[in-house]
């Protein structure tokens, strides 16, 4: 650069592809969180669509302000178009609070504006752990491998963001098939559209029209208002005093605040694989920031960098893609349309665009890590398919609970966890892997890409720490606890042990020449020697 501005758009045509699918992630995490308040933990209407809703656009609105200006200055200092980093409500965690923090107050005491208060209280102290993250950020980006960072994301992608959605598209078919048909054409093809109309806009039309046909989608102007925004000082006062007085909710509170800062960190990360580059500081600040002001004007749900920059990439999108999605979420908010738009469209005309952020998610890994790195991807994808498992097994308890099941064991019964194990189900195994899979994932996808490049010690450092975020609770376990040498945690210091004594003794040779493994395809040049770092 000659110290000229660079003349950066910040809305362009192709921003409207982007906007569908960004806004059709936020819409539909606000319609379930919003539904879960409401029928699950019986939350009045004045709540859930007077403060949480109107709250989070304010959270969505400040975040998305920050972002676009950080779009431009990326754009003045790279000297070329960026896209804007996408940003919501995280979905893996907005179910941690739900059911994590909301619900057990709300089941204990009866009590919904409790449970809202202590909602918006460990959203305010969740978002300064946040923002903390910015502290150790920038290094844990630099010493940990693309690999690990964007393997962990996929997994979050493949099984929470494609294949729950895809599973929506089947049981709903006449909806999803056609609303998926126009993502498959428009977005992953990338084939034009008469008129160039937005594939999304059309997938969600077409799958709405289908259902208004159908019965499933209805026209309900009851809830429209006016709903401001307004900080509830004194409710999240309450929220923080009563989370001071039963500090063991923070035991749920720290860990899943620890993943929020990693997965923006690794969300950086896969928009630096796209070529477009962020201060990941500066990021974790804001999303902590968000967050925090999002719980002063009434909601608990964390925001954070999303996951599928590189789909909005591919798009073209700039950063008017994130003004039009904040600004139509707010209306929204404030003027009670979200209910309106949940009766209007159905959840399997918008699925398919989600399938597509998935899909776009793991093709760009798979071009931004080296070939041989791929290893090391797919071992990090591994945990998420336990969480995931962990999350459909307990959705069948509460089920058989609804159904009043007489005589139901506890998920963790030691009778069932043997049943299930002689069904091959291993419900200890993967219990252990759900309990901060996204930490597992980057931890192991780190592990395995630096055995790879044969840096044995850089290796041996992360299944160090693993070890000490195990031994107290951090991952492969529900809560905090005092140090203690399990299994898990000695497993991982033999792992780390070894990768950081036998390079010292090995021979040479068998560092310096590769092995050829039958029926594998050969990624490796068998003459890469170790690298030793």
């Amino acid at each position: 650069m000659d110290g000229r501005t660079y003349d950066y758009k910040l809305f362009t045509r192709s921003d409207f592809n982007a906007f569908w699918a960004l806004f059709t992630d936020n819409l539909v995490n606000l319609l379930i969180l919003s539904g879960v308040c409401q029928f699950v933990f019986q939350m009045p209407t004045d709540i859930v669509f007077d403060r949480i809703v109107p709250g989070a656009a304010i959270a969505i609105l400040a975040g998305v302000a920050v972002y676009t200006y950080l779009a431009k200055w990326a754009a003045n200092k790279q000297g070329k178009d960026v896209t804007a980093l996408p940003y919501g409500i995280s979905t893996p965690v907005m179910f941690v609070y739900l059911f994590g923090v909301i619900g057990p107050i709300y089941w204990a005491t009866n009590d919904p504006l409790l449970a809202w208060q202590v909602g918006i209280g460990a959203g305010f102290v969740g978002g300064i752990v946040a923002a903390l993250g910015a502290i150790v950020g920038p290094f844990l980006k630099g010493i940990t491998p693309r690999a690990g960072m964007l393997g962990t994301l996929c997994g979050i992608a493949l099984v929470f963001i494609g294949s729950v959605p895809l599973a929506e598209i089947f049981e709903h078919p006449l909806i999803g098939f056609t609303s998926l048909l126009f993502i498959l054409w428009g977005l992953i093809g990338r084939f034009r559209l008469p008129g160039n109309v937005p594939a999304g806009l059309v997938a969600i039309a077409a799958g709405t029209v289908i259902a208004i046909f159908l019965g499933e989608s209805r026209i309900d102007v009851s809830g429209i208002g006016f709903y401001p925004p307004v900080p509830y000082v004194g409710d999240l006062i309450a929220g923080i005093h009563y989370l001071i007085a039963n500090p063991e909710l923070f035991l749920v509170l720290i860990p899943v605040q620890i993943y929020n800062f990693i997965e923006t960190m690794n969300n950086v990360e896969s928009a630096e694989a796209a070529g477009d580059h962020y201060p990941v500081g500066l990021c974790q600040v804001t999303d902590g920031a968000g967050t925090m002001l999002g719980a002063l004007f009434g909601s608990p749900f964390p925001t954070t960098v999303y996951i599928g920059h590189p789909a909005y990439k591919r798009l073209d999108a700039h950063a008017g893609y994130i003004v039009g999605v904040a600004a139509v979420i707010a209306v929204a908010a404030f003027f009670g349309f979200l209910s309106f738009l949940a009766g209007l469209i159905p959840i399997a005309a918008a699925a398919p665009v989600l399938v597509f952020v998935s899909v776009s998610l793991i093709t760009n890994t798979a071009w931004a890590v080296k070939p041989m790195h791929m290893a090391a991807v797919s071992f990090a994808i591994l945990p998420h398919i336990s969480a995931f498992l962990m999350v459909k097994w307990g959705s069948l308890m509460n089920a058989l609970r609804n159904l009043d099941v007489e005589g139901l064991p506890p998920l963790g019964d030691d009778g069932l966890t043997a049943a299930l194990l002689m069904e091959g189900a291993h419900y200890e195994g993967h219990l252990a892997l759900s309990q901060g899979a996204i930490i597992t994932g980057l931890i192991w996808g780190a592990i395995v890409a630096d055995v790879i490049d044969g840096r044995f010690k850089m290796a041996g450092g992360f299944a160090v720490a693993a070890a000490v975020m195990s031994s107290v609770g951090i991952i492969h376990s529900y809560t905090l606890q005092m140090p203690q040498f399990d299994g898990i945690t000695v497993g991982y210091l033999i792992v780390g042990a070894f990768l950081y004594l036998y390079p010292m003794f090995a021979l040479k040779e068998d560092l310096e020449h590769r092995i050829i493994v039958p029926d594998e395809p050969d990624l490796i040049d068998d003459d890469t020697p170790a690298q030793q770092a």
